[in-house]
This record gives C-alpha cells, structure tokens and sequence, in this order.
C-alpha cells in the first residue's frame, strides 16, 4: 500500500491556489525542484495527473480538481487537530509565516520578530515582503502587517505604534546652491528620485495641509522601486527622496540628511498586525499575539 505525505497533499494545494510552482515552493518552504519531484511521485502514486504543465501556465486537470476538492476540507481538519494538540504545548514550537511590506519589515524586525526569536528559539519565523496587499488566510499566512486603513475588517488587528510619517530628504551638500522648497510644488524645479509601484506605476508624492490633500508627479534623473536603493542615490546627492520617517530617520538625527517640507506631512495611520480569529491557536501563535500586544503597550507608554 503506498505511503502518502501530508506535505505533498499540501503542496498541490499551494500549486493550485497560486497556478504557479514557482510560488507554490515559496509558500511551502521548498525550492521548484523539489517540489516538482515532490508532485510528480505523488501523481506516479495515485495513477493519475493533476496538473497540466506548459512552460507558461499550470492548471488543474479534471481529476485534479476532484482531488483538491476532496481533499482541501480534510487537510483543513487535519491541520486544526494538529493545532488544537500544538495549542497545549509549554514550549511554542513550529513556523509562523508573516507577509508585510518592507518597510514594515524593517521597522518590526528588531522589536517583534528578533525579539521573539531571542524568547523562542523553538519557532522558525518567514517573513515575506511584497509591495501587493495579499489575502493571508488563502496565501498560507499566520499574520499580516499593515497599515491600519489597509488591514480587512473582518481581521483581527493589534496597532503596533505610534502613527507613521512621510519625509522629504536631501543632503546638506544638495542644498547648498538650490533653495529649499517650502510647498510641495516647489518640488518641480528639483532633481527627484522617484518610485516605481508593484504595479508598475509611478508614485505620486502625498502631502496635506489643513485637512487638503496634495499629490505631486514629480521629475528626476532616476526611478527606483525600492527604499533602500533610494536612499543610496539620495545620500549621494543625486536629488530630493520621499520616505518613511523609520527608514531615514537616523540619516535626519545626524545631519546627513535635511529634512523639508516637514509642515506638509502630518501622521499616517500606524503599523498593525492582523490575523483571522482562530479556535485553537498553536502555542507559537499566541504568544507572537502576546509579544505584540506587549510591544503596543510600550510603544503608548513611550
């Protein structure tokens, strides 16, 4: 009699909900490969093929939806008695998968995620960022951060700070033979570095005054689409960058970087962490809820 896995039930599962492998084996934790060979044994088993294969797409064939139909409620109770035993442990043990974008990342990182890796070492933490707001239930995720607009309401939420601002950054150097913009369509008669979005769009920069909102398509020598590259170019002198505070905010507390237009940019909604309410939550997943309140707390104290 042939010996199944439950790992191979759920990798058709992530196969089927993403139609890629590529992203199926991040969701699993494998690489292609592996998790190709993994489908295929799975398939030689049953006699049967569950996927059509082209290079360009992946589908499920007819007896392939019958099995993920089938099987898709059974994994569910399966993975809720597993839980329900986990939910007893003393010592939180297992994976927790967190999707957030990255700035987020970096600014939960030290304080949530290091920190509760220090407390429990048992627990092996994937953290994914991606610009585009995912549904974390049907992506295979324990928990999201988000801005606080942005989390479902049907979610649980924990703020996890204070509220977030914008900063419009230059080095000093920059500055020294150009006059610094006191509103935001000052921007236009300076060298920018402007952002893509994951959608391939171009940000508009965001500023408000006395309740108005105002967006600016700013100009400059580079488009970029992600923080980190900006403020490379920005602390080189190239132009003018628009960030998170967190992520330029040492930069601006040592003087590499000069702050404008702070006026223009009032508080943004805080970070949260949100998850779907859950019956009998393993034992690594309350206390991450645990340190996350704690976190909170703190941050209103300060």
């Amino acid at each position: 009699m042939a010996t199944y896995k439950l790992a191979d039930f759920d990798a058709v599962l992530a196969i089927a909900r993403r139609g890629s492998f590529r992203a199926a084996a991040l969701d699993v934790g494998m690489s292609t490969s592996a998790l190709s060979s993994a489908v295929a044994k799975l398939e030689e088993q049953l006699g049967v093929r569950l996927f059509n294969r082209t290079t360009r797409s992946v589908s499920l064939t007819a007896a392939g939806q019958r099995f993920v139909d089938q099987v898709s409620p059974a994994l569910k109770d399966i993975h809720g008695a597993i839980d329900t035993v986990r939910s007893q442990q003393e010592t939180p043990t297992g994976s927790l998968r967190i999707n957030t974008f990255a700035t987020a990342g970096r600014e939960i990182l030290a304080p949530l995620i290091l920190e509760y890796l220090r407390r429990f070492p048992g627990v092996q933490i994937d953290l994914v960022t991606e610009g585009n707001l995912v549904d974390i239930v049907a992506d295979g995720f324990d928990f999201g951060v988000r801005s606080q607009n942005l989390v479902p309401t049907d979610m649980i939420a924990i703020p996890l700070g204070p509220a977030r601002r914008y900063a419009v950054v230059a080095t000093p150097v920059y500055f020294e033979c150009r006059e610094p913009p006191t509103v935001p369509s000052d921007l236009m008669a300076h060298a920018c570095v402007r952002t893509r979005l994951p959608n391939g769009g171009l940000f508009r920069w965001q500023f408000e005054a006395e309740g108005r909102p105002v967006h600016v398509d700013v100009e400059g020598p580079i488009t970029l689409d992600e923080a980190s590259l900006a403020r490379i170019a920005v602390l080189d002198g190239l132009g003018i960058g628009f960030f998170m505070e967190s992520d330029v905010r040492e930069d601006i507390e040592t003087g590499r970087l000069v702050r404008v237009l702070d006026a223009w940019t009032p508080p943004l909604a805080p970070l949260c962490l949100y998850y779907p309410s859950r019956r009998n939550p393993p034992a690594a997943f309350k206390v991450f809820i645990d340190l996350a309140r704690e976190l909170a707390r703190s941050s209103r104290a300060s």
